[in-house]
């Protein structure tokens, strides 16, 4: 008996230790397959997600093979008509040269010089883009006229394209003066002004710019003179050495002619970032084909303390939600009075570090103001503040330019012991006095014990308690007809009357001497 509940008491204990077996073997299982039914779902969520994209890209793909097919339909119908239109143009403009070469020089002599649309449009009708150029150089600063009337004018070329790169080719895409002056040393604001002003001339009546109607000869000839430039880059020192004017004039060229490759947009990257503060490089950005970029060229304008600059182009792009300009603003204004700190504390400018420190902080505060006007940024990033500060370092800079005033008897003259005129007092010679005041009658300064100024006397524009007077607190000698000096009169108490000391001899001032000795003038204007 003993042996059978021995035998039945095992029995049960493998039954209960195979159960747990069982039990532990289920719920592994069970976590098996849960693991499994969520790793399927996960997959099943991906492949529809991807699915999902997949067919928007096949929609969008759709959306623009239909876009790019009615495009190329649409230049296919107006490629005949647009022929018609360039081929009337060009007749017209053929018929007006000739009668301009026929006329000669009458046109230009019996037009009035001020109208400067005439004779823009005399040269664009002779086709003498030598002339032209010279005359638009010249006239900088009717920039503003020009840019209206440059447009007009080059639609009276018989072909516009080539007009204007026959009238750059003097300076791109390599200078070729041999005479450079400081003056007219910088012309890229002429060969952009020409290119831009190309762009509404061909542009294409029906699709716009972005057709530009140029010849298949000249749109050759644009690319190599863009491949010239590119060549000449090592010459220039390089992407980071070349100037702003070059590398605007380059990428404009690029524009206007419709000759942008993909295969340089990393070289058309650097260029813009490298001249990024002008404030077309945002728009000629986006011509390029840089739109897709954008987002990293701010992220590294950024970076480099060009903030104002990212703000031009976050508006440019619409990426002003992911990039907000009032930090980015406040952030520059941060970094400029940390660069004006530094510039304060370098030891290596102490003469000068107050006046370069101020206008870092004054260039810093107009560029943040004006770009607050720009984008009507008052409600976030009220200016007045800015506004205020900005009023106070010009005024300091103002009230540092002032003359100071000398103090009395701190020089005197070797020669006689008599008191000495300031330091900063014009020093006469042989040579005809030269005034910075408007030539009038000399008028004399008399002592106060002597009465009042003389009516004609104006007052001095600053103000001043004293004003520099030639003997210091000491009586200037008093003046008597016919300008006779005397010792007696005008000796200062210090001096002992009976030294033996040499007369004073004062040369005539200005040409208003008659032969007799004359004083030495100072006077308030």
């Amino acid at each position: 008996m003993g042996s059978l509940a021995i035998t039945g008491e095992e029995m049960f204990q493998m039954s209960f230790e195979d159960f747990q077996k069982q039990t532990s073997l289920m719920t592994s299982c069970t976590l098996l397959w849960k693991e499994l039914s969520d790793h399927f779902t996960s997959l099943e969520q991906d492949l529809k997600k991807k699915s999902e994209a997949i067919k928007e890209k096949i929609q969008s793909l759709d959306h623009t093979t239909k876009e790019t097919l009615d495009v190329l339909t649409k230049r296919e119908v107006t490629i005949e008509g647009n022929v018609e239109i360039a081929l009337g143009k060009v007749e017209e403009r053929k018929e007006a040269a000739l009668i301009a070469f026929e006329k000669g020089g009458e046109e230009e002599l019996d037009g009035n010089e001020g109208n400067l649309l005439v004779k823009l449009k005399s040269f664009c009708t002779k086709m003498d883009s030598g002339n032209f150029w010279k005359f638009v150089i010249t006239r900088k600063k009717e920039l503003d006229v020009l840019r209206v009337q440059i447009p007009l004018a080059l639609s009276d070329c018989i072909d516009p394209a080539k007009f204007v790169l026959e009238a750059i080719s003097e300076v791109f895409p390599v200078d070729k003066r041999e005479v450079k002056s400081e003056k007219t040393n910088d012309l890229g604001w002429a060969c952009v002004l020409l290119l831009e002003s190309l762009i509404p001339v061909v542009a294409d009546p029906v699709l716009g710019n972005s057709r530009p109607l140029v010849t298949p000869t000249m749109k050759e000839r644009a690319k190599e003179i863009a491949n010239v430039w590119k060549e000449s880059l090592d010459q220039r020192g390089g992407i980071e050495n070349v100037k702003t004017p070059d590398v605007h004039t380059f990428l404009q060229h690029l524009v206007t002619f419709g000759i942008v490759s993909k295969e340089d947009a990393n070289l058309y990257r650097k260029l813009v970032l490298g001249s990024a503060w002008r404030k077309q490089m945002p728009k000629l950005a986006v011509s390029l084909g840089l739109g897709d970029k954008m987002a990293d060229m701010i992220e590294e304008l950024i970076s480099k303390g060009q903030q104002v600059d990212a703000v031009h182009f976050t508006y440019e792009v619409g990426l002003v939600d992911k990039f907000p300009p009032v930090p980015l603003l406040k952030a520059y204004l941060k970094d400029s009075k940390k660069a004006a700190t530094s510039i304060m504390e370098d030891p290596n400018n102490a003469g000068k570090a107050a006046h370069l420190a101020g206008r870092k902080e004054q260039s810093a505060l107009r560029a943040v103001i004006k770009c607050i006007e720009e984008y009507k940024l008052e409600a976030e990033f009220p200016p007045e503040g800015l506004k205020k500060r900005l009023e106070q370092l010009e005024k300091a800079k103002v009230d540092k330019k002032k003359p100071v005033v000398v103090p009395a008897n701190k020089r005197t003259r070797a020669n006689n012991g008599g008191p000495m005129p300031p330091a900063k007092a014009g020093r006469l010679t042989n040579a005809a006095y030269v005034s910075s005041f408007p030539a009038a009658a000399p008028t004399f300064i008399r002592s106060p014990s002597h009465g009042p100024y003389p009516a004609g006397v104006p007052h001095y524009p600053y103000d001043r308690a004293t004003a520099p007077a030639m003997y210091g607190n000491r009586s200037p000698p008093c003046v008597r007809d016919p300008y006779a000096y005397s010792p007696e009169e005008s000796s200062p108490p210090m001096l002992n009357p009976s030294y033996p000391g040499p007369a004073l001899n004062y040369p005539a001032y200005g040409g208003y001497g008659n032969g007799l000795p004359m004083y030495q003038q100072t006077y308030y204007r």
